[in-house]
């Protein structure tokens, strides 16, 4: 699950990792309280208004601003809220802010230069070991860096076994150019980050930028926190973490119904049980011409009930010029999913695009009698062959 960056933030606190002071709000009539409140804390007489979605690169899009001033803090937070803040992440239709963090701004000029750096941590599946990432090179163009420059990104492997150790928290400190009491701080910055990421069972923590400055102090500028919510039972508070205003409604709908649903830019929607098969599936789609609207698994504790609210939400988009429903009935039962169809069809009234089933396995033949005799226009298929042809044939 994302969350905003304040919410990150606050979980980084609370395991002593250094962040900038800040304040969110929702209405910019209180965005002068807010920095009145940062520079009583932390004697900041700069601040740094940032826009809080589910999406980086919002520097790059206008959603992040500096303000030397009362009266500019609370003009560049009228701006930004209510904003459609289009990034580089967030596709062309954007999003639209709803809140923004008022920040102490940690540029501040010194005798040493400010650097920006970049670290994260996150899973090496392949070595199934968790990894740091880090670079000398942070800021906005991160992504260019690795793309252009990979020789630049270093990497620390972690035994889960025995956690970071100080010889590899020092090799970071070390690699990253820092000395004196920099490297001090990083070295137990670097520490404080891998306890967080563990204890709240997070699989992504990244820190972009992650700033030294010019007094020697290593902060969390930006941070982007994913939670796993398979580990939500150990944390009951994440819960309420979640913002369903940065989650598209369809798939927050299909997550009520127990569905593996996302949402993509295609003109088939598919229906599928099992991971596996819905890959094959959306495969198929393409080999015969068509694009996946939508990823959608229904599981292997499918009923009439969940498979017509994935049906609803199907035709939902508009996109979506043809349905294919490819069932193997092994756990889940094919007449119980073809029940949902019917159902489904019938409380519609009519569907304006042609449906395709192919229903394979455990009471299948009695799924295709279901079907037949419901009087639908629906098209059956046996074969991953024959779907394919008759998805060719409707798109």
């Amino acid at each position: 699950m994302n969350i905003h960056e304040y919410q990150g933030k606050a979980i980084l606190s609370r395991f002593g990792v250094s962040v900038p002071g800040g304040v969110v709000i929702d209405n910019a009539e209180d965005a002068e309280k807010a920095a009145l409140e940062i520079q009583e804390k932390t004697g900041a007489s700069c601040w740094v208004v940032k826009a809080q979605i589910h999406a980086g690169g919002r520097g790059k899009g206008g959603g992040v601003k500096l303000a030397r001033s009362l009266e500019e803090v609370r003009k560049q937070a009228q701006n930004i809220l209510g904003m459609q803040l289009i990034t580089p992440q967030t596709g062309p239709e954007g999003k639209k802010v709803h809140k923004v963090m008022i920040q102490q701004d940690i540029y501040y000029p010194g005798s040493n230069p400010v650097r920006e750096l970049y670290m994260s941590i996150l899973l090496n599946r392949s070595a199934g070991r968790n990894i740091v990432m880090y670079s000398t090179e942070g800021g906005m163009d991160i992504e260019t860096v690795a793309e252009k420059t990979p020789h630049l990104i270093f990497k620390e492997e972690i035994n889960p076994a025995v956690g970071i150790q100080p010889f590899q928290a020092r090799k970071i400190a070390f690699n990253l150019g820092l000395e004196g009491k920099a490297f001090k701080e990083m070295t137990r910055f670097v520490t404080a980050l891998y306890s967080a990421y563990i204890a709240s069972d997070a699989s992504l923590f990244e820190i972009n930028p992650l700033v030294k400055t010019s007094d020697d102090f290593i902060f969390a500028a930006d941070a982007k926190v994913n939670l796993d919510d398979n580990a939500f039972f150990r944390h009951p508070d994440y819960e309420a973490l979640r913002d369903l205003n940065e989650e598209d409604p369809t798939e927050t709908e299909a997550s009520r119904n127990n569905l593996n649903f996302v949402k993509l830019n295609g003109n088939v929607g598919c229906m599928v049980n099992g991971a596996g098969l819905a890959m094959a599936t959306m495969d198929i789609i393409k080999l015969s011409g068509g694009e996946p609207a939508n990823f959608l698994d229904v599981g292997g504790t499918a009923n009439a009930q969940t498979v017509e609210a994935g049906f609803r939400i199907i035709l939902r988009d508009p996109a979506v010029k043809a349905i294919l429903i490819n069932i193997f009935g092994g756990i889940v039962r094919c007449d119980r999913v073809a029940q949902g169809v019917v159902d489904a069809y019938k409380s519609l009234g009519s569907v304006r695009v042609p449906v395709i089933v192919r229903l394979q396995g455990t009471n299948a033949r009695e799924a295709k009698t279901l079907i037949d005799n419901s009087g639908l226009k629906v098209y059956s298929a046996i074969s991953l062959q024959d779907a394919a042809d008759l998805v060719k044939q409707n798109v």
